[in-house]
């Protein structure tokens, strides 16, 4: 029992050339469906249609297309029977007596008596039930999830608990066809003129159970990437990076569900469409904001400007011990330490403060702009503020 890769020629034989089942996927098969039957398609080179054919019986011999992107699985009674993921034709070959077809090169009496006894033996029916499935081995789009209240998850960078309400979609893909259809899929898919297995069904129990895990999982999810040193600890990165996120919850689900090992379904990508967080984690976001505006080359410039300014406070104010301690307490500890460590140098004699020339011409334009002194008298200090 099993495929035979179909070839190019004659088949030879007496009946040869004459009708046989050929086995296509169902029309109309939408992107989010997993699982759906091969339907019969027939021809015999005009001489008419097969009228004679069991329905539920593969027939020896039978031609099966398998597309690009899915996976064929034939049962017979429930037990799998035969696999085929490679793309191409193939001819079903089979010992069982139900299978034989007097158009299958058996022999017209072997056949023949063969399934009659099998018939009347059993009321008059096939003694079995035979069925071919293909499994869509595509990423399947579109499939949604959402919270209705904050998450909560330990946030290594922010060295915290955050929150936020979530959502957004995520691509599945079936990494083992057979597992899928034994291990998860409900028994009524699997039947006769059953419904399509289609994730994006309402009334699919399976694909809502998915729903629900997923959701369990994005506490999880989102503990596993933003501890994780590799993906840069930042939950900013997750809305851009769908392929890393989308490892971190594959990984969140497989731990609580094992969709890989007893499913065969993994998680591919994700797309976060929103991530509204709570008042709390807001607030801290904004001082990380603020703290990443003041770091590297900008927060040196701005630090270097603050340390000017009050040495400059303190040369110019009597009082200026006051003034330079003013102007540390706005730099914050650690850089007041760093600019304090770079003034416990040896004393030097203190130097009356210089007059900045810039800042003089800035004094005194503004004085024109009030009508206080005239245009000669600001020309006759630009002179002197440019050594002309």
């Amino acid at each position: 029992m099993g495929f035979i890769r179909a070839f190019t020629g004659a088949l030879g034989g007496t009946f040869a050339d004459q009708w046989k089942d050929f086995l296509v996927p169902s029309p109309n098969i939408t992107a989010t469906t997993a699982v759906f039957p091969a339907v019969q398609r027939g021809t015999n080179a005009g001489r008419g249609a097969n009228t004679k054919g069991s329905e539920n019986i593969i027939t020896n011999g039978s031609k099966i297309v398998v597309p690009e992107g899915t996976a064929l699985i034939t049962l017979q009674d429930g037990a799998v029977t035969g696999f085929v993921a490679e793309p191409g034709g193939f001819i079903y070959q089979s010992d069982d007596p139900n299978s034989r077809s007097m158009f299958s090169g058996d022999g017209i009496l072997a056949s023949t008596l063969g399934t009659s006894w099998q018939r009347f033996k059993f009321g008059g029916i096939p003694g079995s039930q035979q069925q071919a499935f293909y499994v869509n081995l595509r990423e399947i789009p579109n499939n949604r999830f959402g919270t209705q209240a904050e998450i909560y998850w330990d946030d290594a960078f922010l060295g915290t608990q955050v929150g936020a309400i979530t959502r957004g979609t995520y691509t599945l893909k079936i990494v083992d066809p057979i597992l899928f259809v034994k291990s998860f899929m409900p028994a009524n898919y699997l039947l006769p003129n059953a419904p399509l297995f289609d994730f994006a069904d309402m009334d699919n129990a399976a694909g809502s159970q998915l729903f629900n895990e997923v959701v369990g999982s994005l506490s999880a999810a989102f503990s596993n990437y933003t501890n994780d040193p590799s993906k840069g600890n930042r939950m900013a990165r997750i809305q851009g990076d769908q392929i890393g996120f989308a490892q971190a919850m594959s990984q969140a689900v497989e731990d609580a569900y094992q969709w890989r090992t007893d499913r065969g379904l993994v998680i591919e990508k994700v797309a976060i469409q929103a991530i509204e967080y709570d008042e709390d984690t807001r607030a801290l976001l904004s001082d990380v904001k603020k703290a990443d505006a003041l770091s590297g080359a900008r927060g040196n410039a701005f630090m270097q400007q603050s340390v000017a300014r009050g040495m400059q406070a303190a040369g110019e104010n009597p009082a200026g011990g006051g003034a330079m301690g003013m102007a540390f307490m706005g730099m914050g500890a650690n850089a007041a330490a760093g600019a304090m460590g770079g003034l416990q140098q040896p004393v030097q004699p203190v130097q009356p403060a210089q007059e900045d020339p810039f800042e003089r011409l800035r004094q005194m334009k503004t004085l024109l702009d009030q009508g206080i002194i005239t245009q000669e008298d600001f020309d006759k200090a630009k002179d002197k503020a440019l050594g002309l």
